[in-house]
This record gives structure tokens, sequence and C-alpha cells, in this order.
């Protein structure tokens, strides 16, 4: 096809060309005028700016020499930043500054080239101040100003921009060094002898605590392309640093580090960021953590992060990568108008035993030479609406397609269903063996246990037990609910079978590791009908701590009433179920006579109620036995007397197997879910022939009272609801 041909006059023709060249002489006279005016116009620049780093920051700035060198370059000498009444941060010998013509002419400032010798930064952090200090004194003024509404996604895209503009493509750096003072841990000392950046390439050195160790940094910086490309790597060792083991109180280490930025920009009206961060032998040692060091050999995410006006989010296009197992997941979070948190993981239907190959090097101790056939796929979903988290919405779930385990690792999870040797722990030290099997005369077989007490402590503890495959989900989504509006951990969503495998299979240690640990044996358990629901629970009823060294119905039945555990009656049985979410202090619930304390009836009442609307007992308007509970006669005299108080609240609540449903003390969420360390101004109980006394004074009437009346409206509170739902 013949493109015709466009015939324009020739008046036209030279008109444009005289506008043109007027134009062209205007910036040429513009440029001229600018040229010779550019150090005055710098100065001006400069003092400026050194006011507002004053005014706004309390900075010190001072240059001793600068000036043009060429066209677009800017040279400096003696540089010093001290803030107001700190030590002096920076110091910088020598550094010129090249900058992009046809950016700064639409108001842009991009770096083409830095050249910089003999700098250094001092960071020092003495008591509770700083010389960092000003950072935070900007961030009160700005949050004094009103604030117009934030547009998160342009925020991204303006942040992003400026730092890949300050990233110059070519860049010489000599002799610069950081250094960290810290008066809390010791410091760090990072010396660079020389880094260079050569068209985009970049080569650097880092000498770490005077060649303690050295690091590289290596990589393609195209930052005009929106695109990054480096690996940090250290000489004939993983890069570790002692300051951070110490500060965080951990091990962290790695191989090599590589991160790319792959493309920026707005997708719609979001803004986009692609990217991947890969890690080899990544090494994480934490008592909160694991007990042992757990590493990752590989791992990588491509990662396709999302900023919308008021949400960050990782989008389910990402997908993480460890060994030959692979998952998806999406995480948002939205600011406004209120908060809320989203949580999904996908991993798709792949090989059982590559996923399980593919876990972390000691996570899962207990499980290390499983073998398995068979496929599994995994689901996740987590929302919560901050302004009504009430709504709260939680699944998980752990699919299998013929899946069998064909050979047991570390530990048989059948040998419960033999005769074996339980060893209860406390304050990390074991008690002593307990044999659980017809050769222990305390021993009990659930068929010779009284319904009395199987109904109450399944009813307090797990009313579903017989029915669900180790967990509660609803449960759990109750949990984050009332945790989230208590703002501290208030309830657990443990069930009867995760109490068992985390006593009898996992070690005392409460760590994120045993946690994870946990479920996936719960849910091998349960899946694969590995021990019957009978058994578990024979299992449970006969280890269960329920005094101070009192493990198990039959040493407790005999311990608190002297009866065999089939005697019990419904009262004693309800008892027995209150006691186990904090056993240590069962003795407090007794009157000198050996009755029952009065605040525990609407216990009684609140649990007997259930179990009768569920015919596991008779309606009883009296109580459901509380006043027939009486404490044997030989521990009567070791009862304080009726009259003392004692803050059980103070008491350490390492309960091996805690309620489903308790409201135990405050506790950070941390503390309670993986433990705390042990005080020794604790008043433990120590035992005189079994029975306890108090190590600490007593407490005060009114805080014991204020507690009393807090568990009675709790209790009130519960019996409202559940006549509501009846």
């Amino acid at each position: 096809m013949q493109i015709p041909k466009i015939n324009i006059p020739k008046k036209y023709v030279r008109a444009g060309i005289w506008v043109l060249g007027i134009l062209t002489v205007l910036v040429l006279i513009g440029g001229a005028i600018a040229y010779t005016k550019r150090e005055a116009l710098l100065k001006k620049i400069m003092a400026r700016a050194i006011a507002k780093a004053e005014n706004d920051y309390g900075l010190g700035i001072k240059i001793s020499r600068s000036g043009f060198s060429g066209l677009s370059s800017v040279h400096m000498q003696g540089i010093s930043v001290v803030p107001r009444d700190r030590d002096t941060l920076a110091a910088i010998g020598d550094v010129t500054i090249s900058v992009k013509l046809m950016p700064l002419i639409f108001g842009d400032v991009k770096f083409s080239q830095v050249l910089l010798h003999k700098a250094n930064m001092n960071i020092v952090f003495r008591d509770s101040l700083s010389n960092l200090d000003f950072i935070l004194k900007r961030k009160k003024k700005d949050a004094e100003e009103p604030k117009a509404k934030l547009d998160l996604s342009a925020l991204a895209h303006n942040l992003l921009n400026q730092l890949l503009y300050k990233i110059p493509e070519d860049m010489e750096l000599t002799d610069f060094s950081v250094k960290l003072n810290d008066n809390d841990t010791a410091g760090i000392k990072l010396y660079i002898p020389s880094a260079i950046t050569d068209d985009g390439e970049l080569k650097s050195t880092i000498v770490v605590n005077d060649n303690e160790a050295r690091w590289h940094l290596n990589g393609l910086l195209k930052p005009g392309k929106k695109q990054l490309d480096f690996t940090l790597f250290a000489e004939g060792k993983p890069v570790e640093l002692a300051y951070l083991n110490k500060k965080l109180h951990a091990r962290f280490s790695f191989d090599t580090v590589r991160t790319q930025l792959k493309d920026a920009g707005y997708s719609g009206s979001e803004f986009k960021i692609s990217g991947s961060w890969s890690v080899s032998n990544l090494l994480v040692n934490h008592p909160k953590i694991a007990s042992n060091d757990i590493v990752v050999p590989g791992g990588r995410i491509e990662a396709d992060v999302l900023v919308g006006k008021n949400y960050v989010a990782l989008d389910s296009s990402s997908t993480v990568f460890l060994k030959q197992a692979e998952l998806h997941p999406y995480l948002k979070y939205t600011l406004s108008p209120h908060k809320i948190y989203e949580v999904k993981l996908r991993a798709p239907e792949q090989d059982a035993q590559q996923m399980l190959n593919s876990f972390p090097v000691g996570l899962f101790e207990s499980l290390e030479g499983l073998k398995v056939s068979g496929k599994v796929k995994y689901d996740l979903d987590f929302y919560l609406d901050s302004s009504q988290p009430d709504s709260v919405r939680f699944s998980s779930g752990l699919t299998p397609f013929n899946f069998k385990i064909l050979k047991w690792g570390k530990t048989n999870l059948q040998k419960i269903n033999k005769d074996f040797v339980y060893t209860p722990y406390e304050y990390g030290k074991p008690m002593r063996d307990i044999l659980i099997g017809p050769s222990n005369p305390n021993f009990t077989p659930l068929s010779e246990v009284s319904s009395n007490f199987k109904n109450a402590i399944l009813t307090s503890e797990d009313p579903s037990f017989f029915t669900h495959k180790g967990f509660i989900q609803e449960s759990i989504r109750k949990s984050f609910a009332v945790n989230f509006k208590e703002k501290r951990f208030v309830r657990g969503g443990s069930t009867i079978s995760m109490q068992l495998v985390k006593n009898v299979f996992l070690s005392r240690k409460k760590t994120l590791a045993r946690k994870a640990e946990e479920i996936l044996i719960v849910w091998l358990i349960e899946n694969n009908h590995l021990i019957s629901k009978n058994r578990m629970l024979e299992v449970y009823v006969n280890i269960i701590e329920m005094g101070n060294n009192v493990y198990g119905i039959g040493e407790a039945a005999r311990h608190y009433f002297g009866k065999s555990p089939a005697e019990l009656n419904i009262g004693e049985g309800i008892f027995l179920a209150n006691i186990v979410p904090r056993p240590k202090i069962a003795l407090y619930k007794f009157r000198g006579d050996g009755g029952l304390k009065d605040y525990m009836l609407p216990y009684f009442r609140y649990i007997g109620n259930i179990m009768a609307k569920r015919g596991l007992t008779p309606p009883d308007t009296n109580g459901y036995g509380f006043y027939t509970v009486r404490l044997r006669e030989g521990l009567r005299q070791y009862l304080l007397p009726d009259s003392a108080t004692i803050d059980t609240a103070a008491f350490d609540n390492d309960d091996p197997l805690p309620a489903i449903e308790t409201n135990d003390e405050s506790k950070a969420l941390f503390d309670r879910l993986f433990g705390s360390p042990k005080r020794d101004t604790l008043p433990k109980l120590q035992p005189v022939d079994t029975v306890p006394k108090t190590r600490k004074e007593l407490r005060q009437e009114r805080r014991e009272q204020r507690r009393r009346e807090q568990e009675l409206k709790e209790l009130q509170d519960q019996q409202e609801k559940q006549k509501g739902q009846s």
C-alpha cells in the first residue's frame, strides 16, 4: 500500500524553522546566563538546605569548600554533620556529584556520577540517647501537623523513584567507614576500602570489625530501567554479625543473599513492584523459635507487591520455592478507614515426600527420617476486620491424596498404643518416670474411670473430641477474635489431641518450631487413625497434672478424696476437671473444713447445666454436687485459714495441659505461646508429703476479692450467653 505524499506549504515550514530557531537561541541565552550565575545560585541553594536542616532536624551542617567542577558536577570538601547536643554523625573529606541535565530541566535530580573519598559515619547509642534522635523529632513534628489523606500508591511511587534517582550508574567510593557504638552490646565497624560502579556493574569489598570477616556486595544496577540485581556473600565463611547475635540473643547467618528488582510501575490504580529474593544456607537459632539450629538450605520467593491508595499486599501471583515444594502466599494489610488483615496460603497438590523433605532442617526433629507416599495440598484463609473482630474468618486444611506412612522416623507415633513410660517436666526438669500401663497401680483403664469425671473433662476441655480430627477451627477462630479484642493472649484453641501430642512426643521447651511440629503430628495421627480416640483419652486422663507432683486421675482421686476413679461423684468429677488448667492452686479452692469456697459454685452450675442439656447428668438445681465435695481429712491440716488470701495470679502457669476456654492472666502473646523465663520470686508450692505450701507471704485480702469477683462475673456472663444460645 502506497502512503500518500503530504505537501506542506513552504510558508509554514519557514515559520516553524523561525520558531524553533528563536527557542534555541532563548535556551542558549538562558543557559549562558545560568552558567555565569551558577556559583551564586549554588551557594543560595546550599544555604537554604543548611538552614532547613537546622530548623527542621536540629542538624548542624558545615561545608568547608564547594563549587562547580565541569558543566553539571558539584565538588565539595570538608563536610560535617552534627546533630544538636549529640556526637558527630558524619564527616566527608571529598565528594563530587554529577547530575543528568535533561531530568534537571524538568525538576528531577538524577545522579549520573558520585565520587566520594575518605568519609565516615558514626552512629552512637548512649543510654536512651542517640545521634539519630533527630529523625524522631521530625516525625513528632509531622504528627502534630494536619495531614492530607495519604495515598500509599503515590507515596510508594515517589519513594522508589527518589531512591532510584540517587543510585548512580557510575560511582567510585574509597576509604569509607561506618561505626556503630552501642553501650548495651558490642559495637560494629564496617570499612569499605573500595566500591566501584562502572556502567551499572557494582563491585565492592566490606571489611567487618578490623578484618574479622570480608564481605562482597556485587551486582548490576540499572536504576533508569528500574532494575537492580545484587548479591551479598562472605569470603570463606557465612555472613554473620556478632553484634546482631548479641543484640537479638540469637544466631543468624547465611552463605549468600540475592535481591532483584525486576520492574516497578502503575498497573491500573495500583503501584506494582516485581522482584525476587533468594537465600542459601540460612541459619536461625533463637530460644523462642527452636532449641536447635534451623537451616534453610535454599529458598526463593518471586514476589509481586501491590500498593493501593490505602493498602499494601503481597499478591497471590507470588511464589515461594523450598527445594521441590512451592506455595503461593497472599498477604494484605488495609489501613483505612479501619485496619483489615488478610492472609491466604495455597500449596497446590504435590508429592508428600517432596514437601516433607522441603521443610527446614531441624524444624521437625521427631519426624526426621519419616517416609511417606501419596500427595497433599494445603489451604489457609484468614480475614480480620478490626472494626468487627467477632466476624473473623479462619479456615485451614491439609488435604491428603492416597497418603500413607511407609516408615517411622526418629519417633514412632504409635508407641502409646502399648505400655510406655511418661516423664513429666516442671521448670525444665524431669519430675519422675510414670509407667502408663497395668503394671502401675495408679494407672486406670478408661472403662474404670467414672463417667462423671470423663463427661466433666470433655465438657470443659474438648466437647467434640470424639468427632473432630484433631482441630476445632471454630474454637481457633473465636480465639483470634477474643485475643484481638483483649490485646493479649487470653484464650487458646488446643484440643485434647494437641495437648496429648505436646506432652508425650515433644520436648518441654515452648517454641514456634515445637508448635508447628505439634500441629503436623496431630494431623498425622488423626488423619491416618494411628491411635484410637478411646486410647488417646485413656492416656490423657492418666498423665494430666492435677496437683503438685500429682499426675493422672488415679493419683488425683486418691490424693484429694481417698477414692478410686470409679467412685467419683458428679461434684468431684467437676472439681477435678476444673483444676486441670491450673493444678498448682487446687488446694486454695477449699475452706479449712474441707468444703469448696463459695466462689466455685457458679462454675459448677455452669458446667453442670451444659452436661445436663447434653444428657450427661440429671438436672440439679442444688449445684451439681458442689456441696458434697469434701477434701479428705489427711489434707485439711495443710489448708490455709479461711481468712488468709493469696494472689493465685502470681503462680507460674507452666501447665502441660491447658484448658481450651481458660481466661489466664495477662502475659505477652509470645510468652504465653512459647514460654517465659521462670522467676524464683514466684510463690511456687513446696511439697510436704505431696502437700503444697506457699513460698511468698500471703497477699492482701482485696486482691483475692477482686479476683473472685472477676471470675464470678465471667461465669455469670457465660451462663447468660449459654441461655441465649439455648
